[in-house]
């Protein structure tokens, strides 16, 4: 954990540069100090089938989601959650600018015992430390 998690409208395909979004992702929940990197994962679910507003216009969004293991304080939780949404706001800055765009971010703490996970990736990342 976390999983970063972006819904997007099909006409933003081009020009949201979600890889770039979630490298910045990753960064900035990296630097947090919070999450070790082999949990942190990210993807995109591209909606194809969706309306906004009157449907009248060429309307965009992005809803992002970023769900966490349970255990972290609100301010942790509440710090980060505004560090990241300052990453995405920037991200988007210059495509809102040019289009109409909605943005909309929210974090999920999942609940304790009915979160399961398995992976072998944070042992991979801790033998590639050099020492």
């Amino acid at each position: 954990m976390p999983h970063f998690i972006a819904e997007y409208t099909d006409n933003l395909q081009a020009q949201a540069d979600l890889p770039g979004l979630f490298e910045k992702v990753h960064h900035c929940l990296g630097a947090t100090g919070v999450f070790p990197l082999g949990g942190i994962r990210s993807r995109a679910v591209r909606l194809d089938t969706w309306r906004m507003a009157d449907g009248q216009h060429d309307y965009a969004f992005v809803h992002m989601t970023l769900k966490v293991g349970h255990g972290r304080d609100l301010a942790t939780r509440e710090q980060v959650a505004k560090a990241l949404f300052a990453v995405i706001t920037e991200h988007f800055a210059d495509l809102q600018s040019q289009r109409l765009l909605a943005l909309s971010f929210e974090m999920i703490e999942l609940h304790p015992q009915l979160n399961f996970k398995q992976n072998n990736v944070h042992a991979f990342l801790n033998q590639q430390q050099p020492g």
